[in-house]
């Protein structure tokens, strides 16, 4: 039977509201860290999720017989290797690499490929758990997956990150395909080091094909894949804004982070008539109360993405306010826009953005508030879009990258523009559909039953695999 006609005879609302956490929920989720241990960022998001979702299936027989909850939270599989690497004094260094295949049930797992210290398995369990019910959003026939390495490329010469580069794709080149396992882009992962493992990639196979994603445009990547997730999200914070008979123009923005998400976020912002006051990095952030113009913007690309220096080095030479050692978080605004990393953004930082008047939180990274301050928002009413709806537009855009290079063609600019815009539209109303409550929409319900409900049909029809 159909997940979303199961929906319809599951018990009422009101004892849905009477008992949000169940004593099967929470047996559910001590056998998950169980079975999962020491890997805190995994069972938070299973927590997040499943706390808007099992209210909905508890009496679903069919998802309990058939195991699609306990299935929906273990990966496919999980690979780990061996990364070796020779830096420019000619020392071999060691590090280790990762893929994480969670559930390709509706396509070909998709996600991205991280490179920081902090990597490790629970981190890429969280993201790719997150991963799957993103691109389920986007109504795209993608899977979710994620992977990496705890390699730092910051501070390493272009040989160097070209060496390690070449030394992880070696061995992921065995586990990945067009049809199989696409990955992207994340953190420490742009079109530098997309470009050393899509050419170790073609080295090793032989063949040009749609297994990478985030390409340069000028062998096979797709315009507007660099912008997509900071314009998506803003594109849906508009299209929430406007639900409310409300708008961009005017409205004060605090973001976090400095790369790709953040500075097209900023970006998009200010051409909306937004004011853009805050930008961050992990040494601190910069206040600039009148706004970030256009050119401010580009100046701050041009430092962090050609010279790869610090928003420090941009105060120093603006005279803006630096804060050191600090997040954005205390600074008065009307939105924000947490978009550096999960986990950012805490119950204290929740408790300053709505005691300041902060209409909304956006999320343009992976699940950067934590659980104490998506309660918090979602108890005062605080519009909060969550990552896997607001921040699907860059693997939107990855889809429509692979679509790209399996008919080798390559759009415009213009029609990559709308093709975004559409799917952010269709992502807000599954969220609207699903968290409607009358004078309010609890996106985080919305975006969780959505992808939950479609994930769930696909698993049902596919039988036990």
């Amino acid at each position: 039977m159909n997940a979303s006609n199961k929906t319809n005879s599951a018990t009422s609302n009101q004892k849905r509201k009477d008992n949000p956490a169940s004593e099967k929920l929470d047996t559910f989720l001590q056998e998950l860290a169980e079975r999962h241990p020491n890997e805190q960022e995994f069972h938070d998001a299973v927590r997040e999720f499943m706390q808007t979702v099992f209210p909905e299936v508890e009496d679903w027989e069919t998802l309990h017989r058939d195991a699609v909850l306990d299935r929906l939270v273990e990966p496919d599989r999980i690979f780990s290797f061996r990364v070796c690497w020779e830096d420019d004094s000619g020392r071999v260094r060691v590090n280790r690499g990762y893929r994480v295949q969670f559930n390709s049930t509706l396509g070909p797992y998709k996600g991205g490929l991280r490179f920081h210290p902090s990597v490790n398995l629970g981190i890429l369990k969280f993201l790719a758990f997150e991963q799957v019910f993103k691109n389920a959003l986007t109504q795209l026939p993608l899977g979710g997956g994620k992977g990496g390495s705890d390699f730092n490329p910051r501070g390493k010469s272009d040989r160097e990150v070209m060496r390690f580069c070449q030394s992880f794709m070696t061995e992921l080149a065995r586990h990945i395909g067009p049809d199989r396992d696409v990955p992207a882009g994340d953190i420490g992962v742009g079109e530098r080091e997309i470009g050393y493992l899509y050419g170790q990639y073609k080295r090793l196979q032989d063949e040009s094909r749609a297994v990478l994603t985030g390409k340069g445009v000028g062998y096979g990547g797709s315009v507007l894949r660099t912008e997509a997730t900071g314009y998506g999200a803003v594109l849906f914070a508009e299209t929430m804004l406007r639900r409310h008979k409300d708008g961009l123009e005017g409205k004060i923005c605090a973001l976090s982070g400095a790369g790709n998400v953040a500075l097209f976020a900023a970006e998009k912002l200010t051409s909306l008539g937004a004011r853009v006051v805050t930008l961050s990095d992990s040494d601190g952030f910069i206040h600039c109360p009148d706004g970030l113009d256009e050119e401010a913007i580009a100046s701050i690309k041009e430092l962090k993405f050609v010279q790869r220096g610090r928003l420090k080095e941009y105060a120093e030479a603006t005279g803006c306010d630096y804060h050191a050692d600090e997040a954005p978080w205390g600074v008065s605004c009307d939105l924000a826009f947490p978009c550096a990393t999960q986990g950012e953004l805490d119950g204290e930082a929740a408790k300053t953005l709505l005691k300041n008047g902060c209409l909304g939180v956006v999320e343009g990274a992976n699940m950067p508030a934590t659980l104490e301050a998506i309660d918090l928002f979602r108890r005062n009413k605080c519009y909060f879009a969550p990552g896997k709806a607001a921040n699907a537009g860059g693997v939107a855009v990855s889809g429509l990258e692979m679509t790209q290079n399996s008919m080798r063609l390559s759009w415009d600019r213009e029609r990559m523009e709308k093709e975004l815009a559409a799917i952010m539209q269709t992502i807000h109303e599954q969220c609207v559909r699903e968290g409607d409550e009358g004078d309010w929409v609890d996106y985080v319900k919305g975006a969780n039953l959505a992808s939950f409900k479609r994930v769930a049909d696909a698993m049902l029809s596919l039988g036990i695999h």
